[in-house]
């Protein structure tokens, strides 16, 4: 399908790695100019290199820390500059530590709030004078926790629930002029997971790599874990003009894993 992104420009917090990565790598594939941010000299540029190799649009890529206001803003800023505008935007962060909720003190809670919640608020907040002069979007990334919790995710199933109240508030405040939605994502073969997995075949949990994406896969009733890019290709899609009825909407993109309706 052609999304009719060429030429667009999309933001993506968090995106020189894992899901927001795959989500810009989509963007870039459809011709939008892309901008993304991480807090590593090396993930930054490789995520560049990623990009500029994808597709014809223009790339930034830069340091910040989703946690810190002022970085969020100069990174809105910044992107505004390279792309003479912003289009859409798409937050993502990475997952807080696990633990139960016995284990979790006061400062993790309020860390967890300003790498979850915040960054979407200060994001958001900074780029709707851009996105609202033409037909923008926003995608939140959160997780299927936000729908049925996960044991040993406290933070996760607690924390990122704020996002879909801020999704939903923000697609009736902010409509007609610019969507704003959510995906819900199960589990996906990023480097996290290929990181779990590796420390399991090491502490000889499993004979190999293989063997532990199969245990991942178990309860999944599409009976694997997914790929990245399926992830990113939703993303895209909400983006685009094809979704322009879609507001508002949380999508689970977890192979059927959620049970609940």
């Amino acid at each position: 399908m052609e999304l009719g992104l060429d030429g667009d420009a999309a933001l993506v917090t968090a995106g020189s790695g894992g899901l927001g990565l795959a989500s810009a790598t989509a963007l870039a594939e459809e011709g939008a100019h892309v901008a993304v941010c991480g807090t590593t000299p090396e993930h930054v540029d490789e995520a560049r290199a990623t990009l500029e190799a994808t597709g014809d649009g223009d790339v930034l890529a830069v340091e910040a820390d989703i946690t810190e206001k002022d970085a969020i803003e100069e990174f809105v800023a910044e992107t505004v500059d390279a792309f003479g505008g912003l289009d859409h935007v798409v937050t993502s962060a990475g997952g807080p530590p696990s633990g139960s909720f016995l284990d979790t003190d006061d400062e993790d809670w309020q860390r967890a709030h300003d790498l979850l919640v915040m960054s979407v608020v200060r994001t958001t907040r900074a780029a709707y004078p851009h996105l609202v002069e033409g037909a923008g979007s926003v995608v939140n990334i959160t997780s299927r926790s936000v729908k049925e919790v996960i044991d040993g995710l406290v933070l996760s199933n607690a924390v990122r629930r704020g996002v879909l109240g801020l999704m939903k508030t923000q697609s009736h405040e902010w409509a007609p002029d610019v969507r704003v939605n959510a995906v819900l994502p199960g589990a996906h073969e990023t480097s996290r997971i290929e990181d779990l997995v590796e420390q399991g075949v090491e502490r000889g949990e499993y004979d190999s790599y293989e063997e532990g994406i199969d245990d991942w896969s178990e309860g999944i009733p599409a009976e694997r874990v997914g790929d990245p890019a399926e992830l990113g290709e939703t993303v895209a899609w909400l983006c685009s003009e094809a979704a322009s009825y879609v507001t508002g909407t949380a999508i689970p993109v977890d192979g059927g894993s959620t049970r609940s309706v």
